[in-house]
């Protein structure tokens, strides 16, 4: 199949998760046989910043370590769909683009017709910003592919499209795997980025208390922090490390005892079911995982084994310790947490998903007509 992607970026992981995910299943498409084209617009906020702020070079080594994929870029106003779309069998438009291109693209396939279209959701506006959610026109999309069913249903009652699959987030097992290392530079790392301050309470308590209290080395990458929150962490001993390219985390996990969860806000209180990719990342690299209170509404995990729970910041103070301390539960979490990884949770799995999506779905006309 031809299959064509319009991303906010492939290139660029600078506060854009979705990338992550974009390079695991676009890249495991193209080694089975698919032509993949992504788009990606020239002037995207990430890529942008992260131009800005690290220079081009920061784009060059992304060519090396995922070779099989690329991105198009575009303006948008002279992107020429017709062009674009020639040909597709298959068009996935994630929510991170402006509603003038999903609308256009909707227009697009209602009057040409010829592929399969589906809008892809990884956040949650759907949730805490429904007003922004509902200017998208879907009208002319096959349907939506969710990353929680929590977001599935909540369009589906919300009538902002008549067909919705759940397709989570997983891990790219090609680049996420262990490293073996001789000996750990420190105790504990934290990967992610500060977003609204959706969770600043929940960092103190679960991140920045418990490494004071134990005295732990710790590491923290991210972006989008202001000053005085990193006063914060340094007062705690723990050290920035700003941002860090996502395909250099397996080497940076490789290098620590453990690492935690801290859910934003919107994914503890209002999205249960949603872990985001974090964790599928963290235990695919076999590290011990606490993870601060977080639902587990659609079996994705085994708490308790894949990772451990912690719900206040007593409790994962006590994980940590029993985590330091006891090398058979260490070793049993990797263990666990890698299985469930590689039996359910990789970008081989989730493009069986949306392959199965896709050909179960009936026949239709080549040409749909006009609108």
């Amino acid at each position: 199949m031809r299959i064509v992607i319009f991303s906010h970026s492939l290139v660029s992981d600078w506060n854009h998760g979705n990338a992550h995910f974009l390079r695991g299943f676009s890249t495991e498409l193209v080694l089975r046989g698919h032509q993949v084209d992504i788009f990606e617009p020239a002037d995207g906020w990430s890529r942008t910043n992260l131009i800005q702020q690290h220079g081009p070079e920061a784009l060059q080594e992304f060519a090396r370590i995922y070779p099989h994929i690329t991105s198009r870029l575009y303006d948008l106003e002279s992107l020429d769909l017709s062009r674009a779309l020639s040909g597709a069998d298959l068009v996935i438009v994630h929510e991170w683009n402006p509603v003038e291109l999903v609308a256009a693209i909707g227009r697009h396939r209602a009057i040409h017709g010829g592929y399969r279209l589906f809008f892809h959701d990884t956040h949650h506006r759907s949730v805490t910003k429904p007003e922004e959610m509902e200017s998208y026109d879907l009208r002319h999309y096959d349907g939506v592919l969710a990353y929680g069913s929590i977001i599935r249903d909540l369009y589906l009652k919300s009538g902002w499209t008549s067909s919705a699959w759940t397709w989570h987030e997983a891990a790219d097992t090609r680049v996420f795997r262990p490293r073996s290392l001789s000996s750990y530079e420190g105790d504990l790392v934290w990967i992610g980025n500060w977003g609204d301050g959706e969770r600043s309470k929940e960092l103190r308590e679960f991140l920045i208390e418990p490494v004071r209290a134990l005295k732990l080395k710790a590491r923290i990458y991210g972006v989008r922090y202001s000053g005085a929150v990193l006063e914060e962490f340094a007062a705690a001993g723990i050290e920035y490390g700003g941002w860090l390219p996502n395909y250099r985390v397996p080497d940076v996990f490789g290098r620590y005892r453990v690492t935690v969860h801290v859910p934003r806000g919107p994914y503890a209180d209002a999205l249960p079911g949603i872990p985001t990719i974090r964790p599928f990342e963290a235990l695919a690299c076999g590290i011990p995982l606490i993870s601060a209170p977080w639902s587990d509404s659609e079996g994705l995990f085994r708490p308790g084994r894949d990772f451990l729970t912690a719900g206040d910041g007593r409790e994962m103070i006590s994980s940590l310790r029993n985590v330091f301390s006891d090398s058979g539960l260490a070793k049993s979490l990797t263990a666990s947490g890698l299985e469930t990884i590689h039996a359910r949770h990789t970008c081989g799995h989730r493009v069986d998903e949306l392959l199965g999506i896709v050909q179960g779905m009936p026949e239709f006309a080549l040409t749909q007509g006009t609108i």
